[in-house]
């Protein structure tokens, strides 16, 4: 299912997320920390891959279209765990 979120957003997720929170997205899913931290805006693919995000330019950082969105779901998943404690 695609998502379209802006790419300030998206980044504010990132960064709201806690320590730590990257490698256990990565470890659950089976990926490298970088490929995590290129879906979030990222732009190291010499250790991390491309993960279905099209980013085009606009308004609030752009429009940021996410092919897939377990990655996100997870990370917005971690934020309300750690809001409700």
């Amino acid at each position: 299912m695609t998502k379209t979120i802006s790419f300030n957003d998206l980044r504010r997720i990132k960064d709201s997320l806690p320590d730590g929170s990257i490698a256990q997205i990565a470890d659950r899913l089976n990926l490298t920390s970088q490929t995590v931290r290129n879906y979030f805006g990222g732009t190291n693919y010499e250790f991390g891959k491309n993960c279905g995000v099209h980013i085009e330019p606009g308004p609030d950082g752009g429009i940021v279209v996410l092919d897939d969105t377990t990655i996100y779901d997870m990370a917005v998943e971690i934020l309300e765990t750690n809001k409700e404690e």
